[in-house]
């Protein structure tokens, strides 16, 4: 194992932790997305839920995510030290102990599944847990140091929130479910690549295999374009299943054409072009991804919230 992959270089716990350190700790960036998509699987699902009982749902589906937040920045400290968009967490900079990390993270990982399995049903605790190992133990701790295909394989775990949220209540898993699992899934690679090809060295450094240190900036590009290509029919797909309707089919025609529009653009330029202009049209694509997601899984919900009025749907 390579110095990069041992987590003891963290600093020792300076003891002046606050609230907004063990918040940090959750990702709430993150877990904003996380509980987005899941919110926007739980309106979809057919039969509804008490209000309550999803509110709760949504809940430990959030405090789940936290978790697997706090359990990734403790296992990737010291590369979390290196880079430069990472250093400041509470970890690496010392202000919380790896152990503590670790503690903390376990413990709302447990009593965000136990709860969830208590308030719902089993399999929507069961896809948490999952969830959970998925992105700490799969992703952190096995794909995100060994192979290139990390996020593509690791995407995964972000992908399963909006089923978590359809799974707590029907207590199964759908068609419309699985297609929204694999929006997240297709959209993960062409994000997470475009952030990389502007992060420049920082993965480099960290000795973290990312495609644009494996295979280069050029291939990275074509990969970007790739998946965007492929996501296209996802997102359009969904578009015509029953959670679907015209609002979302008009934001879903818009978008991924903008994002096609964009992922060509990128494919199309090279490293001198990309370097002199600031990596602008990378970052575009970037920030473009970001409201991509959460206009769909918008969408979605809006096409929900106006079925009852004979609106929504086809």
């Amino acid at each position: 194992m390579s110095d990069a992959s041992m987590n003891t270089s963290a600093p020792a716990q300076t003891g002046d932790a606050g609230f907004a350190d063990f918040f940090a700790l959750l990702k709430p960036r993150v877990m904003t997305l996380v509980v987005f998509t899941a919110l926007a699987g739980l309106i979809a699902a057919p039969g509804g839920i008490h209000p309550v009982v999803g509110f709760a749902a949504i809940l430990f589906i959030a405090v789940g995510g936290g978790a697997s937040g706090a359990l990734n920045m403790w296992w990737d400290a010291d590369i979390d030290g290196i880079m430069k968009r990472t250093r400041r967490r509470p970890v690496p900079a010392g202000r919380i102990g790896p152990d503590e990390a670790f503690g903390f993270g376990m413990a709302l990982a447990g009593f965000s599944v136990v709860m969830l399995g208590l308030a719902t049903n089993l399999l929507a605790a069961g896809l948490l847990a999952f969830t959970i190992f998925f992105y700490v133990v799969i992703y952190s701790m096995w794909l995100k140091r060994s192979t290139p295909q990390n996020i593509v394989i690791g995407g995964a775990a972000g992908a399963f929130p909006p089923m978590i949220g359809w799974a707590a209540v029907t207590g199964g898993v759908a068609m419309e479910s699985v297609l929204m699992f694999a929006l997240i899934f297709m959209w993960t690679p062409p994000h997470f690549w475009a952030l990389a090809l502007f992060m420049k060295s920082d993965y480099d450094d960290a000795g973290v295999p990312m495609l644009t240190v494996t295979h280069g900036r050029r291939s990275t590009r074509a990969h970007v374009l790739v998946y965007t290509l492929l996501l296209a029919p996802v997102a359009l797909g969904l578009g015509v299943t029953a959670i679907g309707g015209p609002v979302y089919m008009a934001v879903a025609v818009i978008l991924n054409a903008m994002f096609l529009k964009g992922a060509w653009t990128v494919w199309r330029r090279n490293e001198e072009i990309a370097e002199g202009d600031g990596y602008r049209a990378e970052k575009k694509l970037f920030g473009l991804s970001l409201y991509y997601l959460f206009a769909h899984f918008g969408a979605i919900m809006l096409e929900a919230a106006l079925a009852p009025f004979g609106l929504g749907g086809w």
